[in-house]
């Protein structure tokens, strides 16, 4: 007798082969049969008709490094039918470091300043019963959880604990100092870590100004460490994120150290301006020519443009610098509301002149309304020029500014405010879609769990199916079966986990059952739901029926059932013996 059965089902197996009518039963946490008729019995059957039925999405750029010690949903992963996710990302985490409070202290303001994960939730949330990585993982692995998680050891962590100050400070790291770094390495690796990952971007800076740890780490650094993992002899991955400034330079070494060591190596690929393409579709070209000579490069490509959500209760939003506003930035949301919405401050506010800085992405948040949308609900992530909020107030004959500011009074004063940032330059997503659609890229990039105050992409993989493959009218859209392969089998097998993703005999029983016609992403608003009352931007989805992990429901029409089967990924997975 099966564990359960799910009959009726419209089944969209992951591996981009045709959609079909069918059943599909489950048994022990794994895929026990499917087929267009499954016979037998089961404890549970479930009647899926007019239901799609997936592989759980796999999440691979994650930074739930301190949520997965205390949030059992890694929440809104499991809203969006997320039953992977790979933490670790863009060189930050918090493991190695010493049992002093001061290290503490160091590794929250980096993934505070970094990944604008609020520092106080951090501090409350995070019980800190570890030193080492391996330590990390135990205590990852001990807590419990309804979706599974794997983790990647951080650079800026093993550079701090291994040169203190002198990494911290982006110092040249010594012979002996290379030695350590890349034993800590294999041993994070040896105990279960997916890899290791780096950050090479000036983006990422502390509130001192300084960049991470680590972006500066010379080829000498980036090599030792290489090697070390190339020593293991498994399938562990090197993983980072690059300005790219001297592109060629950078993908060179980055060949080496993936032919040398039989080692694949993840970079995050995006781009800022039109300008910047070129240098994307050669990157794409070397990536190709590369694979020639037996270098594993992966680029990992983002479903939407690195963007930023403007709130009054976000981290930042068009009024934030004006004068008038200050006094409001420190009241809860219902104070500040209530001021907002008196005539003499919307007065006050709007009077003055835009507070610009000189810094373009600074000032194009202040008074770039050109580039700024609303983002409404449902929500659209591919506005026109013509939705522009400049546009739009041009239409009505008012200013700007104060269309922004009553649009964002709206929805009780949680309405958001879309700036698509970076790789909008097309004012629409085409760039997106030629970049997902190269056979050389995996969909990646959600941060999910960080940019808390003004981000919450956790929930591309909801519009990966409802959008991408059946709402988009300003171009190509992906097929069903396109879209669900994209962030099943496809990023499943990026970081070497080959016992999911798809539905097959003998697979993880990880699932999707959606209403399809009903799927819809929700409007994001600030909550206030994280350890010490702290805030982030939170994002659902309508349509999901259930989302089902080893064979468990964890989520049912959108509500918790309570149920923890998720359990730590210790390393690659090898598929299921035929």
């Amino acid at each position: 007798m099966y564990d359960l059965m799910i009959r009726n089902a419209r089944i969209v197996d992951g591996t981009g082969a045709p959609a079909f009518n069918g059943d599909l039963a489950i048994a022990g946490g794994r895929i026990a049969a499917v087929g267009k008729r499954v016979d037998g019995e089961a404890k549970r059957e479930i009647d899926a008709q007019g239901k799609l039925l997936t592989p759980g999405w796999v999440d691979v750029h994650s930074h739930m490094d301190g949520q997965a010690t205390w949030d059992p949903l890694c929440s809104p992963a499991a809203n969006h039918g997320i039953t992977t996710l790979i933490m670790g990302n863009c060189g930050v985490g918090f493991a190695p470091c010493e049992p002093t409070a001061d290290a503490h202290d160091r590794l929250i303001s980096v993934m505070e300043d970094v990944e604008d994960i609020p520092g106080s939730a951090l501090h409350e949330g995070v019980k800190w019963n570890w030193e080492s990585f391996p330590e990390y993982l135990d205590a990852v692995e001990a807590f419990p959880r309804a979706i599974d998680v794997g983790a990647q050891v951080p650079h800026c962590a093993v550079r701090t604990y291994v040169m203190g100050d002198r990494g911290t400070n982006n110092e040249k790291a010594t012979a002996e100092d290379i030695g350590r770094m890349a034993t800590i390495v294999r041993e994070g690796i040896s105990a279960g870590a997916i890899g290791f990952t780096t950050s090479r971007t000036e983006l990422h800076t502390t509130r001192d100004d300084q960049v991470m740890p680590g972006t500066y780490a010379d080829e000498e650094e980036l090599l030792g460490i290489g090697k070390a993992i190339g020593e293991l002899g498994g399938n562990a991955i090197f993983g980072l994120v690059s300005d790219f400034n001297n592109w060629q330079q950078e993908m060179d070494w980055m060949k080496r150290l993936s032919i040398d060591n039989n080692c694949q190596i993840n970079f995050v690929l995006f781009f800022r301006e039109e300008a910047d393409w070129p240098r994307v579709k050669a990157q794409l070209d070397y990536v190709r020519e590369a694979a020639k000579e037996g270098a594993r490069l992966i680029p990992h490509v983002g479903a939407r443009p690195v963007n930023l959500l403007l709130s009054w209760d976000g981290t930042v939003n068009p009024f934030s610098f004006h004068a008038n506003y200050a006094p409001l930035s420190i009241l809860s949301h219902q104070e500040r509301l209530a001021q907002l919405r008196k005539p003499e401050i919307r007065a006050a506010i709007l009077a003055e002149d835009l507070p610009l800085m000189g810094d373009e992405f600074m000032d194009t948040i202040i008074g770039g309304y050109d580039k700024l949308y609303e983002l409404g609900d449902p929500p659209n992530y591919e506005p026109g020029p013509e939705d522009s909020i400049a546009a739009r107030a041009a239409k009505a004959g008012v200013p700007p500014q104060e269309l922004c500011y009553d649009l964002m009074l709206e929805r009780d004063g949680k309405n958001v405010i879309y700036f698509p940032c970076f790789g909008y330059g097309a004012n629409d997503l085409s760039r997106q879609v030629e970049l997902l659609e190269d056979d050389c890229t995996v969909l990646s990039l959600a941060d999910t769990g960080a940019h808390c105050g003004v981000l919450c992409d956790a929930s591309v993989p909801t519009q990966m199916i409802s959008y991408y493959a059946r709402d988009r009218q300003r171009g190509h859209r992906f097929s069903l079966e396109q879209s669900v392969k994209m962030q099943t089998m496809d990023t499943a097998r990026c970081v070497g986990l080959d016992d999911r993703g798809t539905l097959e005999v003998g697979m993880k029983a990880d699932l999707n059952i959606i209403d399809f016609n009903a799927l819809q992403l929700e409007a994001p608003e600030i909550i206030f739901d994280l350890p010490a009352g702290g805030r982030r931007m939170f994002q659902g989805a309508r349509g999901y029926v259930a989302t089902i992990v080893s064979g468990e429901i964890i989520m049912q029409d959108g509500q918790y059932t309570g149920a923890v089967p998720g359990r730590l990924i210790r390393g690659a997975q090898a598929a299921p013996s035929p």
